[in-house]
């Protein structure tokens, strides 16, 4: 078993957007997953949204695969912030959960933290919602830990 993050082409678009929609489909019912499906998540059809992001030279789309079949993805790109610096942005990173803690996952994130790297980003930021320790707990197995905890109240009735 061959895992791998390699940049992805649209001929995996189809198939990246299929785990786009697998990516907020699991996170939707969560804690803290209605609003950021809603506001934060890709637009989901997705394949619009990542056909831009695989023209974008500020950003890196990536097909995670295991022996060649498209499992997972991630999406990175850059910003600049206040003092000049670039900051990387981790937009999207999903794995399927048959594919998980068997390295494709560290793969991929290897592969961002390569790319930022070279170009100069002062640090990178992803996203775990509040309810999602496993994914929490991924990131901080790379050295990730909290900088911001954005804070929400509910004025629907439910």
């Amino acid at each position: 078993m061959i895992e791998a993050a390699r940049p992805a082409t649209e001929a995996d678009l189809e198939r990246l957007a299929e785990l786009a929609a697998e990516a907020v489909a699991e996170q939707v019912d969560g804690r803290g997953g209605e609003v950021w499906a809603l506001r934060d998540a890709r637009p989901i059809p997705a394949q619009a949204s990542l056909r831009e992001d695989l023209a974008d030279p500020s950003a890196l789309v990536l097909a995670g695969t295991i022996d060649d079949a498209v499992l997972g993805y991630a999406v990175v790109g850059t910003e600049r912030i206040r003092d000049g610096r670039l900051l990387g942005v981790l937009r999207d990173i999903y794995v399927e959960p048959e594919a998980r803690a068997v390295g494709l996952g560290e793969a991929l994130v290897d592969e961002v933290l390569r790319w930022c790297g070279e170009r100069g980003c002062m640090g990178v930021d992803g996203l775990a919602l509040p309810g999602n320790r496993s994914t929490k707990n991924f990131f901080e197995t790379f050295g990730f830990t909290a900088r911001a905890l954005v804070v929400h109240r509910s004025l629907e009735s439910k």
